[in-house]
């Protein structure tokens, strides 16, 4: 009896939880929260320029390797372009480098990107914190931004506060 129940009940739970995975986030002034064009389609020039403020500056480079047509990197693009995130855009030099999506198969662009920085995309955006000199700051953690769109802003502002 315990079993049918259960059952019951988690069948009655699945029409909420696929609404709950389809429920879309806004962003005020953004009309589409999942798509961008702040990705640089050929970005080692951005990168550099970022790296040379960085020396100057002393700020580190934060390094958003994704693509405009990824919901994840897109959210987290507009996100950062919010007013509540200027923090984040005052504390780091900022590169949008468009790598595709090189996780799928012929998707890829701009593969220097990542074999500069030595990283295997397993997803985007990959996020890395540099140093002036180009050094990656949170390589264990830079892959596992694939997920920014279904981060809380507080997590992610939290995150790139520290």
């Amino acid at each position: 009896m315990t079993r049918k129940l259960a059952f019951i009940f988690a069948a009655a739970l699945l029409p909420l939880t696929a609404v709950t995975a389809a429920e879309t986030r806004t962003l005020p002034g953004v009309d589409d929260a999942y798509k961008t064009d702040a990705f640089i389609a050929d970005p080692m020039p951005a990168i550099d320029a970022a790296l040379a403020k960085a020396k100057l500056s002393g700020k580190p480079v934060l390094l958003v390797m994704g693509t405009g047509g990824c919901h994840d990197s897109a959210w987290l693009a507009n996100l950062l372009a919010t007013d509540r995130f200027a923090p984040v855009r005052a504390r780091y030099e900022i590169v949008y480098a468009d790598i595709g999506m090189p996780h799928i198969r012929g998707l890829g662009r701009n593969p220097d990107v990542a074999k500069r920085f030595r990283f295997k995309i397993k997803g985007t955006p990959t996020v890395a914190i540099l140093d002036a000199g180009g050094d990656v700051l949170n390589r264990k953690v830079a892959p596992k931004w694939r997920n920014a769109a279904s981060r809380s802003d507080d997590d992610i502002y939290n995150e790139l506060m520290d």
